[in-house]
């Protein structure tokens, strides 16, 4: 090769290489690798006496970590204040991917909420802080948010304000020719329900008239009748607590009572929260009455009128499965001014669901009865025995029915209050 080719060759070389290195220099460098968010955000809550494990199973979306240095994101729970009333303010700090995100959340208790209703309060804050770090990690594809408008069963709008109605009349004759009886009744009630309180009232009226001919040219006429109104008023004080009050005003010549005013205050604890009456409930109510009755005839202990207080305990259980519910409950009562008048009722109802409403009903009731202070001094004759016209001496009574209950329809709004029961039997000297 001649030295001029070898020169020539040269020259090629170096400019391939000269170009290589230029189109190497041309290609952007390689961009760092990027670390995959974790699957669930890292979280350090720094809430003094908080169940730790409890908070894992209620935020689920989320990696609770024991020490600061590994955590993406700070909770810091702390007493505060808020316009009307004390507060708990939740601070949220990013940290590492998430530095600089930050937030702060106030969750305001209700004023009569216990231990029980601030802790769950402010996990729901934790849980819907913590939503804006979840979303921007992995497991953000699993979780949905749903609006629960569980607080606002009383939100539609209602021209009547949520009270019901009730007119009720009825009349029964029949006879023949020694025998004829009529019985007339009428009702008229007012209810109205709703989460905050619940109101109950009636008016009733029923009269009975019997004619019986002996057929020796004797005959038996008697009537009958029974008026009264009472009320209940309930007001919901948290989630355990409730308190009201009954009222009542009636007159019976079968209890041989012309006139008998109640007055009874009462307080109810429920074990469970009242949120799960749905499921479960056990109850305890504790009422004190004070009654003024006047007797139509003198009694077997020679009042013509007195004044009385009674006290009564109910405990009561309730449990709702698919299936059905059962209930049973047990009350206690006696007068103040002898503790042997006292009267005990065990009573219980099993309700099996057959298909959608048609259901299975099964109650029965026992009562040990020491309390009868209105029995009429004079008795009662052969033919107000026979005929139930009067109240009779009695150490217990009992009662069992089974049937078949089918309901159907829909209400405007599904309130449902369970405080004080169905209202229950308020304090009075009558059966």
């Amino acid at each position: 090769m001649t030295n001029s080719a070898r020169t020539c060759a040269a020259l090629l070389l170096a400019l391939a290489g000269l170009l290589a290195v230029t189109a190497a220099a041309q290609v952007p460098p390689a961009a760092p690798a990027v670390a995959a968010p974790p699957s669930r955000p890292k979280v350090f809550i720094d809430w003094p006496g908080a169940d730790i494990e409890s908070l894992r199973k209620e935020i689920p979306f989320v990696e609770l970590v024991p020490e600061l240095g590994a955590a993406q994101v700070r909770v810091v729970v702390a007493p505060g204040t808020a316009p009307g009333g004390s507060a708990f303010v939740l601070e949220f700090t990013g940290l590492k991917e998430f530095q600089g995100d930050d937030n702060v959340l106030t969750h305001r208790p209700e004023p009569n909420a216990g231990p029980e209703d601030i802790t769950r309060g402010i996990t729901a804050a934790i849980k819907l802080g913590l939503l804006r770090y979840a979303a921007k990690t992995p497991v953000a594809k699993d979780i949905s948010v749903r609006f629960l408008d569980e607080a606002k069963p009383t939100s539609v709008e209602d021209k009547w304000n949520f009270w019901i109605f009730s007119v009720s009349t009825s009349a029964f004759l029949m006879g023949e020719t020694q025998y004829r009886n009529g019985n007339y009744f009428g009702s008229v009630s007012a209810n109205r329900v709703t989460p905050g309180i619940k109101i109950q009232t009636s008016v009733y009226g029923n009269f009975s008239d019997t004619w019986f001919d002996f057929g020796d040219g004797t005959t038996y006429e008697s009537e009958r009748h029974g008026y009264g109104a009472s009320a209940l008023v309930v007001w919901s004080l948290g989630e355990h607590w409730s308190a009201g009050g009954y009222a009542e005003a009636q007159s019976s010549t079968f209890a041989n009572l012309d006139l008998g005013l109640t007055a009874a205050p009462a307080l109810e604890y429920n074990v469970f929260r009242y949120s799960e009456s749905t499921k479960r409930q056990l109850r305890f109510l504790y009422r004190i009455g004070f009654t003024h009755a006047r007797y139509i005839e003198e009694t077997i202990y020679f009042k013509t009128s007195e004044n009385l207080v009674q006290e009564s305990l109910t405990c009561a259980y309730e449990f709702v499965r698919p299936w059905g519910s059962a209930n049973i409950r047990l009350e206690g009562s006696h007068y103040f001014h002898d503790f042997s008048k006292n009267r005990v009722e065990l009573g219980a109802e099993l309700d099996i669901r057959i298909w959608r409403g048609l259901s299975f009903e099964v109650d029965g009731s026992y009562a040990r009865i020491h309390d009868q202070l209105a029995l009429p001094a004079g008795g009662a004759s052969y033919e107000e025995i026979l005929l139930r016209q009067q109240q009779l001496a009695t150490g217990y009574d009992y009662s069992f029915s089974v049937g078949l209950n089918f309901s159907f329809g829909s209400t405007r709004s599904q309130v449902v209050n369970p405080r004080f029961g169905n209202g229950g039997r308020s304090i009075s000297i009558s059966m």
